[in-house]
């Protein structure tokens, strides 16, 4: 066995009180949409015509419908199919685990469409007020999945590699915490950075799509350090399910920005 640095145990359960329990996995949830939300309403402030800080605040419960129904269905249509086509009531089972952020962007983006219709408002200038506070959760996310010692990373001699209580005796990349850097503390400073120029975000759909194709490459690399799940392993061309979900994004977000480009020219 190579040397491994010692995996931190920490209890994933933070408080528990008779039958109530707060993990870290719900605390992360938590933070995420709650620290979102303060910053989403500094962001419309910066273009107060685009939407209110009020409207905002309705917006958090469908962005937090979007991300735990789109991010469940989106794990069972994307990475258990078969499973849950024998056990179909299953997919309820949200407390079991089992998420997809591919499915919780898409549920996002249904719902704020949704509700922007309903509202009146344009669907990528609001979305450009939203898309720079997602890192947020993503952090969070990564953070607890480390904690929680899952979605663990292929097996290295790294002098940082640890060995992880459910991936066996060999040591292995901490992925959650490069992705945790990569998908929330780089992908915000770069969104925080292009918000500060006013002819950048009043560009519809270029924060948007800045997001878009920034989390689909940074994914994209977070997965060559990421142990793919087991039962679905390599696929296409030996690239992961969270690679081959990424180039859609990746392709999306290109296009946004270059339709922002025109659009401010036009």
């Amino acid at each position: 066995m190579l040397l491994a640095l010692p995996f931190p145990m920490i209890d994933p359960v933070l408080i528990e009180i008779g039958p109530f329990a707060l993990r870290w996995y719900a605390l992360a949830y938590i933070a995420g949409i709650v620290l979102g939300w303060m910053l989403a309403r500094r962001m419309v402030a910066l273009a107060p015509r685009i939407a209110s800080q009020e409207q905002v605040d309705d917006f958090v419960t469908w962005a937090t419908l979007g991300v735990i129904l789109g991010g469940r269905l989106g794990y069972v249509l994307f990475y258990r199919p078969g499973y849950y086509i024998t056990a179909p009531h299953e997919a309820l089972y949200v407390w079991q685990g089992g998420m997809s952020f591919h499915g919780g962007m898409l549920g996002v983006i249904v719902a704020a469409v949704w509700f922007c219709r309903r509202q009146g408002l344009s669907p990528l200038a609001f979305g450009d007020r939203i898309a720079p506070v997602v890192p947020i959760g993503l952090f969070f996310g990564r953070v607890a999945n480390f904690i929680n010692g899952e979605l663990w990373g292929r097996a290295s001699d790294v002098p940082w590699a640890m060995a992880f209580p459910t991936g066996g005796p060999e040591p292995r990349h901490p992925s959650q915490l490069y992705q945790a850097g990569m998908e929330g503390i780089v992908l915000f400073v770069l969104l925080q950075l292009l918000v500060r120029s006013p002819a950048l975000r009043d560009r519809p759909g270029f924060l948007t799509g800045t997001f878009l194709a920034g989390y689909g490459v940074a994914r994209f690399i977070g997965e060559f350090f990421r142990q793919p799940d087991a039962h679905l392993g390599f696929l296409f061309a030996g690239a992961t399910m969270g690679q081959l979900l990424s180039l859609p994004m990746i392709a999306v977000g290109l296009f946004l920005i270059t339709r922002s480009k025109r659009a401010a020219t036009a």
